[in-house]
């Protein structure tokens, strides 16, 4: 499962079985902690996740910004309270790259803002999907499936 996590909406994707693509399923209106775990757990296990990726906000120069640090504060509790893994995945641009496919499909203004978090989500998913490290989850996964 992919997360685009922001302090008031969450964008969340999944992969197919075969851990090929990713699906966008959501942008989650936060609530408040308690319940943004309960929703996201209830999603990791309606989808069967074995692993989250979580989109981490690097800044162009390398460094960790307060967003990165409350991403990083977030999963952190999260994994405690749940017991799901999960890694971070450099999510630089990924919001920018996003917006410009939803510009490209002529989305209004107003559709966009609805839609960003889950299609950064599904960016994300997919490049960790695409990279060595997503290759050898999925090969793992099938090994134990």
């Amino acid at each position: 499962m992919g997360l685009d996590i922001g302090e008031s909406r969450i964008g969340v994707a999944v992969s197919d079985p075969m851990m090929l693509t990713a699906q966008g399923i959501e942008s989650y209106k936060c609530k408040n902690r308690e319940a943004d775990f309960a929703h996201l757990q209830a999603l990791a296990e309606q989808y069967d996740v074995s692993l989250i990726v979580a989109g981490l906000p690097v800044n162009m120069n390398n460094t960790l910004g307060e967003q990165a640090e409350y991403v990083q504060e977030f999963m952190t509790e999260f994994a405690e309270k749940t017991g799901l893994p999960f890694t971070y995945w450099d999510e630089r641009l990924t919001s920018m790259q996003a917006e410009r496919y939803l510009l490209e499909a002529d989305m209004s203004r107003s559709k966009r803002r609805k839609v960003i978090d889950k299609t950064a989500a599904v960016l994300i998913l997919q490049a960790y999907m695409d990279s060595p490290q997503g290759w050898a989850a999925a090969q793992k996964e099938q090994d134990n499936g």
